[in-house]
Order: structure tokens, then sequence, then C-alpha cells
């Protein structure tokens, strides 16, 4: 089995109502996968409370954010492990972005 790294970037543009957002897909990365969260940067046109879960646990519950403001959540990295499932959530209906910076350890079958 070999491990492959993957650095990759995910940023979203989200105007529903404070829905949790699966920025990474549901239930993502894969089995075969872990993921580490480098940069977690947050942007709102309003001042809402964030929360971050990672496997239904609450990772992160911020004080309101500054509006327009683009915000590091993260002072260290985050694990995803394979099957988990991470979301953000706003608490309010304003437009809020989402920028993650993140590496994928990706072990792949060789034949």
């Amino acid at each position: 089995m070999a491990v492959v790294n993957q650095y990759k970037f995910v940023g979203i543009d989200n105007n529903t109502t404070g829905s949790a957002l699966s920025p990474l897909g549901t239930s993502i990365p894969g089995v075969n996968e872990t993921i580490i969260i480098k940069s977690l940067l947050v942007t709102s046109a309003s001042t809402p409370t964030v929360t971050v879960t990672n496997n239904s646990i609450t990772a992160i519950k911020s004080a309101a954010l500054t509006a327009d403001v683009t915000t590091e959540l993260l002072t260290q990295p985050l694990i995803v492990e394979g099957g988990s499932a991470f979301t953000i959530q706003s608490s309010n209906t304003g437009s809020f972005d989402v920028a993650i910076s993140y590496l994928n350890i990706k072990k792949e079958k060789i034949d």
C-alpha cells in the first residue's frame, strides 16, 4: 500500500440560511484517507457565531465574528479521520464564506 500526500484547497461562497456546510463532502475523507486541516478562514457579512464539528463533536465554537473581516479559526492543525463528517455552521443567515487549506493523506492499493 502506498501513501500519497495531496495538498488541497476548497472554498465555498455560501448564501444559505444558517445551514451546516460540509466543505469536504459528506462522510469525507474516504475510509482510507486522513485530512489535516492547516487553515480554516471564514468571512461573514454579519457577526455570526461559527460552529465547527468533526465527527459530531464540536471542535470549534467561536465568539461572534466581525462583519466583513476574514478570521482564521485554527491555532493548531485539525485532523479529520476517514469516514468522519466535518461541518461548519453559521448562527445567522448572512453571507458566509469558508476557505480551507488541507493535506489529504491517501492510502492507495498497489497491485
